[in-house]
């Protein structure tokens, strides 16, 4: 919280601090009247009340506070040696201005810094000259770092051709789409048969093969399959066979 924004309730003035700041300045109020004390009790209650403790704001209201007794003990030593004073009031009031304006100016100043280091948090950088010292390198200096044959080995290895890749874990295909139709309809000739019979002794490739131009018979409508339980016997059969079957139930 800003001191100025501090509210006050004082025997000759009620508002905000600013407030009172101003109208002691315009002789408004006579600063001899206002117990400093009290406004000193009042902030720490409200620093009591929000329960933390704002640096700047406090440095700027101890400054405040600090103008504000050095005016009043001008004052009150109004009928002192002039040698011993070196402002009058008048004077006084007008360095307390400055100095209000001072404080704001630079509180100011400080806040919008803060709002630059913020917005350039991550990628801030210095942006200096390298020193003179590392300009220039002499030969003296310019000594190899690393012995010329590693250059060598480590280019030689770049140029080296790599080693072939084995692929002989690869399963080659054995068998193509159109020798699987052609024996799924040769079977298919005879009404029905198990899928067992098509993959028989067939590899795990051949078998996926068989399957794939299976799908693509029943795709086309020409067979259909049945299977009684899992993992059980698939029955394969034509649907021409299937349909004939079921007119001659039908004719019965």
């Amino acid at each position: 919280m800003c001191p100025v924004d501090l509210e006050l309730d004082l025997d000759v003035f009620a508002g905000p601090f600013d407030l009172l700041l101003t109208l002691i300045l315009r002789e408004e109020v006579d600063l001899l009247e206002v117990d400093l004390a009290e406004i000193v009790i009042s902030y720490i209650d409200h620093l009591e009340r929000r329960g933390e403790l704002d640096l700047e704001a406090t440095t700027e209201f101890l400054v405040l506070i600090a103008a504000l007794l050095e005016l009043k003990s001008r004052l009150l030593l109004e009928g002192a040696e002039p040698e011993a004073i070196e402002l009058d009031p008048g004077e006084a009031a007008e360095e307390l201005l400055a100095r209000l304006l001072d404080a704001h100016r630079f509180r100011a100043a400080a806040d919008y810094l803060q709002r630059r280091l913020a917005s350039q948090e991550g990628y801030r950088f210095r942006s200096a000259p390298p020193p003179s010292w590392l300009r220039r390198a002499t030969l003296e200096h310019a000594n190899a770092v690393y012995d010329p044959s590693a250059l060598v080995s480590a280019i030689g290895d770049l140029l080296a051709l790599p080693e072939s890749v084995d692929i002989g874990h690869i399963a080659v295909p054995k068998v193509t789409v159109a020798e699987r139709l052609a024996l799924l309809r040769e079977l298919l000739a005879r009404g029905r048969f198990d899928f067992e019979e098509a993959v028989a002794r067939a590899d795990r490739v051949t078998v996926a093969v068989t399957l794939f131009a299976l799908l693509e018979l029943y795709k086309q409508g020409e067979l259909t399959w049945t299977q009684e339980r899992p993992f059980g016997e698939i029955t394969i059969e034509a649907l021409g066979a299937r349909r004939s079957a079921a007119k001659l139930t039908v004719a019965r």
